[in-house]
């Protein structure tokens, strides 16, 4: 499945950070912004996949669970 959010992106001093004001706590760094942008997505990738985690505990074994998808 793939996700789109915004990024920002800024020089600071030799690195480039990013952050995604979507996801709370998502930021990446490196030496290009190519990098930080890498890293960013790591990032917001491992924020989901812990949410997702978060979010499923405790679930009865009988619910039903499933996708949805979300056109913007």
């Amino acid at each position: 499945m793939q996700h789109e959010f915004a990024a920002v992106v800024e020089q600071d001093g030799e690195w480039v950070v990013a952050y995604a004001p979507e996801v709370p706590g998502a930021n990446g760094q490196g030496r290009t912004r190519d990098e930080a942008l890498a890293s960013l997505s790591e990032a917001i990738a491992l924020i989901l996949a812990d949410r997702r985690e978060d979010g499923l505990r405790g679930v009865p074994d009988d619910a039903e669970q499933t996708t949805v998808r979300v056109a913007a």
